[in-house]
């Protein structure tokens, strides 16, 4: 529930903080004290955008705080799903800074605005007199049938199969759209895809074919070179190996003279060594040579091929061609089992749909069992509040379609008047009526659902009489069950409260600015006495208020 409310510099509040308590409590004021500017605050802090139109005082920023006390209301989880640390007296802070920026926290944790609207849902409902209009919207009428057939739990799960269902057929959707445009390029995808088969390329291939053919082109100046050179080391008067055989015969005979010959000898002998290896390999060399006219063929008949298809796929080299052949070889093969794919994609919509049909036959019969108890609730208390030809005709027609909430489709309708034919709430329905019926529909949703805090709004619109005090004594039931906050014209409905609080305006050196503030028993005398008769207060009215109060 809420517990306390701080306000700084918002509107025409320069600075307040007032504690509410549970049961039933009452906001009176006149017209124009600034009952609408506490709900804005409000509201500001439970996740209603704002801007600089905000702050009193564009220099300074706003800041509004909530204290909330969460702690019979299993919150626990939803704390831990949007990762916020969960306290039993939670505390909601928003800040409007002069730049325009907003900041909200919960218990000191930056969230997001999406964060707190999800909150206010589980903490507080503020009822205004054109939330009236809600009574005709489909969904809230689902909802006041759910909360009384206890769907809670079944409706949870049902959006969690619906969620999953649409995903799936978002994948079909996609499948089937891919199979189309792959059976529109696969001839010509199988094409490339075959031609790249049958070429079968190699990652170094190009490189080493063109080596060899480098080779090829020029082996007669190869021949050449590789007989000069073996004649350069071979010949047996001026050949390299010749005469490294003569210095090593010169130098071995004075290598026992000293430590320097010895060396030199040595490496003499290592260069003949060399030599003799390079000799071998030329000899060796100068005898594979052999020019094949076939080979080069083949070779630029190869290259030619590779050279083609990079051209033709605009790649470089036959990495990418390698590449592209795996992207076109899993085309081909998307094709070839799309049908599988899609068939077991089916399947998985078939068995979720299955299981969903079971869900929405559960939360149909659930609801079709509750509308009997969900008219007479209504007609009981609408009764109470002098509408005693009240009548709705409530109606469940299972469909096959998939809506969000089920498989139903809800007709909502109502006759105010004895014999009267039945209509959309919003067209036959008064302003009044509508404010008597929608109190009836948020305390049968008090007793059926967790929500700690409500908030009515002047819901009391239209109304006057016994009927104010019919009013007056179902705000007090629902708040044996909830937190109610009533914003009120009506005295008889101001005496009922458990704490009586006042807006008010006040000029400061010219400046207005509007206060709360609790009332004392005495206080609270005079304001239900002035509700009744105006600013001059006479004796009977205070008699009356007195009573009223008794």
């Amino acid at each position: 529930m809420l517990a306390q409310l701080s306000i700084n510099n918002y509107a025409l509040i320069n600075q307040l903080s007032i504690d509410f308590s549970s049961g039933l409590s009452i906001i009176t004021g006149e017209t124009g004290a600034g009952k609408s500017i506490l709900l804005g605050a409000l509201g500001l802090v439970l996740g209603n955008r704002a801007d600089l139109s905000s702050l009193k005082d564009t220099t300074t920023k706003c800041v509004v705080e909530a204290k909330l006390a969460i702690s019979n209301y299993n919150l626990e989880d939803f704390f831990n799903e949007v990762d916020l640390d969960y306290e039993a007296e939670t505390i909601i802070r928003r800040e409007i800074l002069p730049s325009g920026k907003s900041r909200a926290f919960v218990n000191d944790t930056p969230v997001t605005l999406s964060v707190l609207n999800q909150l206010r849902t589980k903490l507080i409902d503020v009822h205004s007199q054109h939330q009236t209009m809600q009574l005709s919207d489909n969904n809230f009428q689902f909802s006041i049938l759910d909360a009384l057939a206890k769907n809670q739990a079944r409706i949870a799960s049902y959006k969690r199969g619906f969620a999953k269902l649409n995903q799936l057929k978002k994948e079909l959707s996609f499948l089937e759209e891919e199979k189309k445009e792959a059976n529109q390029q696969y001839d010509y995808n199988l094409h490339l895809f075959k031609e790249l088969e049958e070429a079968k390329i190699q990652v170094d291939e190009q490189e080493e074919l063109e080596v060899k053919l480098e080779k090829l082109n020029n082996i007669e100046d190869i021949k050449l070179n590789l007989s000069e050179s073996l004649e350069l080391t071979i010949n047996e008067e001026i050949g390299i190996q010749n005469l490294l055989n003569t210095l090593e015969n010169r130098l071995s005979k004075i290598s026992t003279f000293s430590k320097e010959y010895q060396e030199l000898s040595d490496r003499v002998t290592s260069v003949k060594i060399e030599i003799d290896d390079v000799v071998a390999e030329l000899e060796n060399a100068n005898e594979n040579v052999d020019f094949n006219p076939n080979e080069a063929e083949e070779i630029n008949d190869r290259l030619q091929l590779l050279y083609n298809l990079q051209k033709k796929h605009a790649v470089g080299n036959n990495t990418e061609l390698i590449s592209i052949f795996e992207k076109l070889s899993k085309k081909v093969a998307q094709v070839a089992s799309a049908d599988e794919v899609i068939n077991l994609k089916q399947k998985e919509i078939d068995d979720v749909s299955e299981k969903l049909d079971k869900v929405a036959d559960l939360i149909s019969n659930a609801r079709t069992k509750t509308i009997p108890k969900l008219n007479k609730q209504l007609q009981v208390l609408l009764t109470d509040l002098g509408m005693e030809n009240a009548r709705f005709s409530i109606k469940i027609t299972p469909t096959k379609n998939y809506f969000a909430n089920g498989k139903d489709e809800l007709e909502f309708l109502f006759s105010a008047n004895k014999g009267g034919s039945f209509g959309e709430l919003k067209k036959v329905a008064s302003g009044g009526e509508l404010s008597r019926i929608m109190l009836s529909v948020k305390t049968i949703l008090s007793e059926n659902t967790q929500l700690p805090t409500i908030i009515f709004d002047e819901i009391d619109t239209g109304v006057s009489g016994e009927v104010s005090n019919k009013i007056a004594a179902i705000m007090q039931q629902m708040s044996a069950n909830m937190q109610v906050i009533a914003i009120t014209h009506l005295p008889q409905i101001a005496a009922k409260g458990v704490n009586h609080y006042k807006v008010f305006k006040k000029e400061i050196k010219g400046v207005t600015t509007t206060n709360l503030k609790l009332l004392s028993k005495d206080e609270r005398v005079n304001e239900i006495a002035e509700m009744l008769s105006g600013k001059d207060i006479s004796e009977s009215a205070l008699t009356h208020a007195k009573e009223l109060l008794s």
